[in-house]
């Protein structure tokens, strides 16, 4: 049976042949979980799942919603091939049966994996509805699984419905979703909802030191901890940077991770705040010129940016309980240098600001010079030409008068 993490997907992935030649497999399929027991982060789900298949409780349709890369299709595809299985094992499929062969390589069109974002007409649902009333010709059966299910259209919807309200005994339905909220409430109704979490960085970081070390990849600790930080609680999004990292050759410590993916890191991304924060909008200019000729994406700058405002905004208005909350890559004696006497109001002003600009960096045409915008309202809010304008030079006045008034009484 393929059993934990690497042992498992290893003997069920790996390199595969095409005319005698072996082409490369990308990390994150090769180590795509093949049992419930490989899943990593959703044990509140597939304890659920395995119990539901060993007793022969499974529901007819099921809806899984999350975020990318957190195991959504891998789990409907396990579920699949447990409720086919010919041998499973406590809720597990046995991977070797030739059910589980057959679903796993894709031979089988019993269990059918469809994408809604481009088959979201209700011609092509009304098809999948008409072939479901066939029994399965090679398993128990017949599963259809419907990723991004929140992309069909109205009409689309609708006929799915017909077939959720009144499905055959064979068949059974896996939908997932990002966007639970644009599904509706009738599919809703009708389906088993399991919501899948984030992966813990901590998770994320021992995987991938694991599947580093099966796949004679130099990756050090600090090395997993940034890409665990980086792929914001999607396992898929972890392998893939470790797989990009990993192509450039040698040690993947943290210091490759920021050559590789084109990010400033937290020295330099703290030396730019520092300039922000004392309004240096020189400073700041020359800094994001140095870390552009470097090879770095102001997007991602301005992303790490942030980060950082975020973790200050926490440290300031949260001291005791909202350290559980902080992003990680900053110590507290840098949070506290950076955040030193500055008002909550202007940290709030500076993750607003910066929110607004990255969003506007996807349709910018000229991305640099965005950029160095942002830094110029972010250096001085009266830049900014509107109402924050004023608000921001009544609070310099204030200050100001505050300063002369402590001068005189000394």
């Amino acid at each position: 049976m393929c059993r934990e993490g690497a042992g498992s997907a290893a003997a069920c992935g790996g390199l595969f042949s095409l005319g005698g030649d072996f082409l490369y497999q990308a990390l994150y399929r090769k180590w795509r979980p093949k049992t419930f027991s490989d899943v990593i982060g959703q044990s509140h789900i597939t304890q659920t799942l395995r119990k539901q298949v060993a007793e022969g409780r499974t529901s007819h349709a099921y809806l899984f919603t999350g975020t990318r890369g957190t195991g959504k299709t891998t789990c409907a595809k396990i579920l699949a091939k447990a409720v086919n299985c010919e041998h499973p094992m406590d809720g597990d499929p046995c991977c070797q049966c030739p059910s589980c062969v057959g679903i796993e390589n894709g031979s089988f069109l019993d269990v059918l994996e469809l994408d809604a974002a481009s088959n979201n007409g209700v011609d092509q649902v009304r098809a999948l509805r008409d072939e479901a009333i066939y029994a399965p010709a090679n398993v128990k059966k017949r599963v259809y699984i419907v990723d991004e299910v929140h992309m069909l259209s109205t009409p689309a919807f609708n006929a799915l419905l017909k077939i959720l309200e009144e499905p055959p005994e064979h068949l059974m339905f896996i939908l997932a979703t990002t966007e639970l909220h644009k599904v509706p409430a009738t599919i809703l109704s009708r389906c088993q909802r399991f919501s899948f979490k984030r992966i813990t960085p901590q998770d994320i970081a021992a995987r991938l030191l694991y599947v580093a070390g099966q796949e004679q990849i130099d990756l050090t600790a600090d090395g997993a901890e940034l890409l665990s930080r980086l792929a914001d609680g999607a396992l898929r999004d972890g392998l893939s940077l470790l797989d990009q990292c990993a192509a450039v050759g040698g040690t993947v410590d943290s210091r490759a991770v920021l050559e590789a993916l084109g990010l400033a890191g937290n020295l330099q991304t703290a030396q730019l705040m520092e300039f922000i924060l004392s309004r240096d909008a020189k400073g700041a200019l020359l800094q994001l010129d140095q870390l552009y000729q470097g090879g770095k994406d102001v997007g991602a700058v301005l992303g790490e940016l942030s980060t950082l405002v975020r973790d200050l905004l926490l440290r300031r208005t949260a001291p005791e309980g909202g350290a559980a909350l902080l992003s990680g890559g900053y110590d507290s004696a840098t949070l506290d240098r950076l955040g030193r006497e500055i008002p909550a109001t202007r940290l709030i002003y500076l993750a607003t600001t910066l929110q607004r600009a990255t969003a506007d960096l996807y349709y910018s045409s000229n991305r640099r010079t965005d950029a160095e915008l942002c830094l110029l309202r972010l250096c001085d809010e009266s830049l900014s030409g509107d109402l924050t304008a004023l608000e921001a030079r009544v609070q310099r006045l204030e200050d100001s008068a505050q300063r002369g008034q402590l001068l005189r009484a000394a």
